[in-house]
């Protein structure tokens, strides 16, 4: 009687859960209204575009898989300088996915130094933490800063990134996120393009929401 029971009850959790997998998959990715990402602020703060926006070549829009990106430099006054890169996915489910640095530099010639985690503190109040290495390619040093976002979270962790999304697809039925860069030249000193990297993420996170949906 007991594992007759057991039986049927390991029955109905299959059952139950082959009915949640199969209307999860037929009602598919829920639609969230964004705007395209070329159409990102030319200004942020007091960081102005520099030049045109960057384009891939074919094989690495193939590599990457992106639903919509930008690459773009700004620049500060009259020398500070920085780049800003988001890779933005529609939908998880089919695998396309968003690449860390941690893999894709190493492959381009860059070394990766000084891990830390950084506070960036936003204009409302609000903060989020983002992971920070010094990377370096020949004779060029450049500052880096990297975080996740999407669905209302700003998050350094691709591991807790990863669960968030497997929740948030049963739950909001969004799997949608992004990844978001920024490289600052070390010119004066690592303090010095630390402190102007946070700047320009701060002002950078603040309008995300409208390309990366909350």
């Amino acid at each position: 009687m007991k594992s007759s029971w057991r039986f049927g009850l390991l029955l109905a959790v299959l059952i139950l859960g082959g009915i949640l997998v199969n209307t999860w998959a037929y009602l598919g990715e829920a639609h969230v209204e964004r705007q395209e990402l070329k159409n990102f602020p030319v200004q942020v703060g007091g960081w102005k575009q520099e030049g045109v926006d960057q384009r891939f070549d074919a094989e690495t829009l193939r590599v990457l898989r992106a639903s919509d990106y930008l690459l773009r430099n700004y620049r500060l006054g009259n020398d500070t300088m920085a780049n800003l890169y988001i890779g933005y996915y529609a939908t998880q489910r089919d695998g396309a996915t968003y690449h860390s640095p941690l893999n894709c530099l190493p492959g381009s010639g860059w070394t990766m130094e000084d891990p830390a985690m950084v506070t960036i503190a936003l204009p409302n109040g609000k903060s989020f933490v983002a992971n920070k290495y010094v990377i370096k390619n020949a004779n060029v040093r450049e500052l880096m800063i990297y975080w996740y976002q999407g669905r209302g979270r700003a998050i350094a962790s691709e591991y807790w990134g990863k669960i968030y999304t497997v929740l948030d697809s049963v739950r909001l039925r969004r799997s949608d996120a992004a990844m978001v860069r920024v490289m600052v030249p070390i010119t004066a000193s690592d303090a010095a393009a630390l402190e102007s990297a946070r700047d320009f993420a701060a002002v950078t996170s603040a309008v995300l929401p409208e390309f990366v949906p909350d």
